[in-house]
């Protein structure tokens, strides 16, 4: 739950690197753009804009320091409180460096008019950029959450196309079975509640341990060899720690049905289904082969569905670096998965 808040809130995480490296760049870039306000082009000044740059700098650094190791408990708060606080805090900071700054170059007997004019302009523009850098952050928030809402609405959408295909064919399994052997029956009701629970779960877009989906195949397989008995075979080489590896929920089990409903089904004899999952690169590779029933072609726009719809939702998570391809030799129908085995899910 706190990893979610901290993860929702508005304040970008400005502990990385790479966001240390932007903020400094673009403070640079004002603080350009002022000197040369002030001063114009003809009578620039490198040491003035030295000046303005340690001072300008060193308040943004360290204001990014305070926010950084605040933004666990800044995220607890609600909008309104962690804005209002980061402001005081900053403007809180640069009220102090202009002052020391002003008390560094005039002594405190020379103080006059003109040295609390320049604090009460640092605090103007420090009071302006916050708040138009804090509006960014929060249409920035914003905007990334609606994505990712429409993201979610998009792979809930694709999986509950995915859901019925097996559920419907495992139905008709129990049916068969019913009247001829109700203690098989019973196994597949019991194998069925767990691929059912699965299809079911709201995190079903979430990836879960590449062990809990290799248990929800062969709970199907279980059921699939109830029915096709010896015609089935399936044959496993899985040279990753299935513990250590994450999948998302429900993606090699339609393609392993695929497998079975469209090539080893039509076949009188039946026939082996290979599956095959490595690591290389960084990705993760998922290989299934079937033999091919030459002679059924009823089923080639199911499958071809089928195979878009987890083509679309791993590309929703995983980006373009997902692919779901497959191909057709003389006897072997073969797809092929490959995505980024460490990568962050988009969701």
């Amino acid at each position: 739950m706190a990893e979610n808040k901290d993860r929702e809130f508005f304040l970008p995480d400005l502990c990385q690197a790479q966001s240390i490296l932007l903020l400094v760049l673009v403070t640079e870039l004002l603080v350009l753009v002022l000197v040369l306000f002030e001063s114009g082009l003809y009578g620039f000044n490198w040491s003035h804009l030295g000046l303005v740059s340690m001072f300008v700098q060193w308040v943004v650094l360290l204001s990014a320091a305070m926010l950084c190791n605040l933004r666990p408990f800044l995220s607890t708060l609600t909008t309104f409180q962690a804005t209002t606080l980061a402001y005081v805090l900053i403007l809180l900071i640069t009220l102090i460096f202009s002052v020391g700054s002003e008390m560094l170059f005039t002594a405190p007997s020379l103080w006059d008019r003109g040295q609390t004019m320049q604090v009460g302009r640092n605090l103007l523009i420090a009071t302006i950029m916050t708040g138009i850098a804090f509006r960014y952050f929060f249409l920035q928030n914003q905007l990334i959450r609606q994505e990712q809402a429409e993201l979610n609405s998009r792979v809930q959408a694709l999986q509950s196309r995915i859901r019925p295909h097996f559920l419907f064919n495992s139905m008709n399994i129990i049916a068969s079975l019913i009247s001829i052997d109700p203690e098989r029956a019973e196994e597949v009701v019991e194998d069925l509640s767990v691929l059912f629970r699965a299809s079911l779960s709201d995190t079903s877009n979430e990836p879960v341990s590449l062990n809990d989906e290799l248990e929800l195949c062969e709970k199907y397989v279980h059921i699939e060899s109830l029915r096709l008995d010896e015609r089935l075979k399936v044959t496993w080489q899985v040279d990753v720690e299935p513990l250590d590896v994450r999948i998302p929920l429900l993606t090699l089990q339609p393609l392993l049905e695929n497998a079975i409903y469209h090539g080893i089904q039509p076949l009188p004899e039946g026939g082996e289904v290979q599956v095959k999952i490595t690591e290389a690169d960084g990705f993760l590779e998922i290989s299934i082969s079937n033999p091919v029933a030459h002679e059924n072609h009823s089923h080639e726009s199911g499958n071809r569905m089928a195979l878009d719809n987890i083509r679309s939702r791993l590309e929703a998570i995983y980006g373009p670096q997902a692919s779901v391809v497959s191909g057709q030799s003389a006897e072997t129908y073969t797809t092929e998965v490959r995505y980024p085995v460490n990568a962050q899910s988009k969701t």
